[in-house]
């Protein structure tokens, strides 16, 4: 079992910046692709981002690219969301993913993670 918490969610206003961490527990941390999913109220959970075993391959959704910057650091097991230029529509609850990938394929599905984290709540004021 992996187990992750997701910390750094806030109030911000347009514009302004957070850093989403994620910290895992549990071993071979470093053997999962890890994602960021988003999920806005009434809305289905969404692909924001993920990042390959090793951290060399980064995917993003269209909507966030040049604007979040995904990126990991496997001594510490941790996985991080930086988010510049927020916009309103960026306002979701933020989530953690984790995904054994044979071929370290980034998925986008949320079907393709195992593990998730509780979430924390971003939201971006007008």
């Amino acid at each position: 079992q992996v187990q992750l918490v997701e910390s750094g969610g806030g109030l911000v206003q347009a514009g302004g910046s957070l850093r989403l961490s994620c910290a895992a527990s549990g071993r071979t941390f470093s053997s999962y692709v890890m994602g960021w999913f988003r999920q806005a109220p009434g809305k289905e959970r969404d692909f924001v981002a993920a990042i390959s075993r090793s951290g060399g391959r980064t995917r993003y959704v269209d909507s966030v690219k040049g604007r979040f910057t995904i990126s990991r650091d496997n001594a510490k097991s941790t996985v991080y969301l930086q988010m510049d230029s927020l916009k309103p529509e960026d306002t979701a609850v933020y989530y953690c993913a984790a995904q054994y990938s044979d071929y370290d394929t980034l998925a986008r599905a949320v079907a393709a993670y195992s593990y998730w984290g509780q979430g924390t709540q971003v939201t971006v004021s007008s």
